[in-house]
């Protein structure tokens, strides 16, 4: 088995699981109680404007990505962005079936990993798409375990939130600067 070669220097799109990790907190904390779900949503938009300064400060807007290869995520992330509407609007209205949306849309972006880490040559996106899969479809198990959305979209949109964060933290070096920090 050969290694991936990282297609360019530095780290390429850096804001990424920041950004979708933003977005899966975003919709687990609407699943929630008014008073619970509002003050969750702060915290984790004010979460996410943090480690986006961080990522900022650090690496800038990332490592420039040639033109075939930017064209080549960028349309990824279209394709990615269709099916979420397409689920979106789709699982509602068939059979009222809503309650699977986030945790489908969850399994959808962990699938999309699985080429981006081809694309980019990061393979942490490989063990981080497998988790958010294997988080979807936990949450379409217990969507169609209970009543309501209340139960697999909060667990399934702060989980995803939660591994996002880590797995973003972590590949931009922050981790290792605390790590450092602390003294080991």
């Amino acid at each position: 088995m050969s290694r991936t070669v990282r297609a360019v220097a530095g780290i390429p799109v850096p804001h990424l699981e920041i950004v979708l990790g933003g977005i899966a907190w975003v919709a687990g904390t609407l699943a929630l109680p008014a008073g619970t779900g509002t003050v969750l949503m702060a915290a984790g938009l004010g979460i996410t404007g943090a480690l986006w300064v961080s990522v900022r400060r650090r690496h800038g807007l990332g490592a420039r990505l040639d033109r075939e290869l930017r064209t080549r995520v960028l349309r990824l992330g279209v394709g990615v962005v269709v099916a979420l509407v397409v689920l979106g609007v789709a699982l509602p209205l068939v059979g009222g079936w809503g309650e699977l949306t986030v945790p489908l849309g969850c399994a959808v972006v962990g699938v999309a990993l699985f080429p981006l880490s081809s694309l980019l040559g990061e393979r942490s996106f490989v063990a981080l798409g497998g988790l958010l899969v294997v988080l979807g479809a936990v949450g379409a198990l217990l969507a169609l375990n209970s009543a309501g959305a209340t139960l697999p979209q909060g667990v399934v949109g702060i989980g995803g939130g939660l591994l996002l964060w880590l797995a973003g933290s972590r590949r931009i070096g922050l981790f290792g600067e605390l790590r450092s920090r602390v003294g080991r």
